[in-house]
């Protein structure tokens, strides 16, 4: 890439601010590059493509919008539903409170990646919150499956979203799929478990249907990381409680691969954990973050003021513990492109030791 610019009043400015500005735009451009050398060698795997029409739901979060991005620069014809009024002929529009459904858009795909829901961190756990948190997963997927059931032309395969919460606050012990909840029905849990009950449905109408079970997903685009990232570009950072409970984490690129290829894998089925194969502690998260930005981390969030701002959400969010194996992913053969998570930080904050 070659780019010309000039600086407003450039023969002041230019002496002061050239250096920073082509660091960053060589930075930006690295990024992108790598990025794309990425995407170009997970997507070659996969030429042959057997559901080359894809349906996502939840399309506008951060994972269903990288997602759908991603899909298409593979080749794939991307449909989407949401419950905004269609923007395209590609779009579609459901109403989980009239149980409107487009059949119709099933009948146009191979696929439908499933990522629908209420944002859980979104605000206070209320009666009323977490009653929305669970219908517009339960009900959501309810009918979906219900639709497909339906349907003169069923999808091929139905990947719906889940969450490592399934297993519930579990120390330091190692989890893979086959490991049950910890029976101590937490809110996110419950809703984990009956989410997919229901998805699990569709089994029952001769859909492969596969769980995808996510940690916490990395972007500075959004979620968690990006909530971080302010407080600790300020050196105002630090660890959550104690921070020894584990954090089960997954970069935004791994997502996007990972659920590309269980979506071309015909033997992907049931529940597959999608985490990176190095989990670390909060504390260790913290430290790791801080060395990348290259800023101290020197101001713990006390347990006892989350519990009280934050309550339940607090307590199953932010203070449990989840050390979970992405065992079945790699038994499927799966390669992590970012499996350590200074790797990914560095590659994603723009702070690569190789690039300075």
């Amino acid at each position: 890439d070659e780019i010309e610019y000039a600086l407003p009043f450039h023969l002041i400015s230019s002496p002061l601010l050239s250096k920073s500005i082509r660091h960053r735009l060589s930075r930006t451009f690295h990024f992108r590059h790598r990025r794309t050398s990425l995407d170009l060698s997970h997507q070659s795997q996969f030429s042959e493509k057997i559901a080359p029409r894809v349906l996502i739901t939840g399309a506008s979060g951060l994972i269903g919008a990288n997602l759908k991005a991603y899909l298409e620069t593979a080749g794939y014809i991307v449909f989407t539903l949401s419950r905004r009024s269609p923007a395209s002929p590609r779009a579609f529009q459901w109403d989980l409170n009239t149980d409107v459904f487009p059949i119709e858009a099933l009948e146009m795909v191979d696929a439908v990646i499933h990522l629908s829901g209420e944002n859980i961190a979104g605000g206070y756990w209320t009666n009323k919150r977490k009653k929305q948190i669970l219908e517009s997963r339960v009900r959501g997927t309810q009918l979906l499956v219900e639709a497909i059931r339906k349907s003169s032309s069923r999808p091929k395969v139905l990947i719906s979203a889940s969450a490592i919460g399934f297993y519930g606050d579990r120390q330091g012990a190692i989890l893979t799929e086959v490991d049950p909840p910890d029976g101590k029905n937490s809110f996110v849990s419950e809703v984990t478990r009956a989410w997919e009950h229901e998805a699990l449905k569709a089994e029952d109408a001769g859909v492969r249907t596969v769980l995808a079970r996510f940690g916490i997903v990395l972007s500075p685009q959004g979620g968690a990381l990006q909530k971080m990232l302010l407080p600790f570009q300020l050196g105002l950072g630090g660890p959550i409680g104690g921070g020894s409970q584990w954090m089960s984490w997954i970069g935004i690129d791994d997502a996007l691969y990972a659920l590309h290829t269980l979506l071309e894998t015909p033997q992907a089925h049931g529940a597959y954990n999608l985490v990176a194969p190095e989990p670390v502690t909060n504390g260790e998260f913290t430290k790791i973050l801080a060395s990348v930005l290259s800023r101290p981390a020197l101001f713990p969030v006390p347990e006892v003021g989350l519990k009280l701002l934050m309550g339940q959400l607090a307590e199953e969010l932010l203070l449990s513990s989840c050390r979970v194996s992405p065992a079945r992913l790699t038994e499927l053969g799966y390669s992590f492109a970012m499996p350590s998570l200074e790797e990914y930080l560095r590659f994603a904050l723009g702070r690569e030791l190789s690039y300075k």
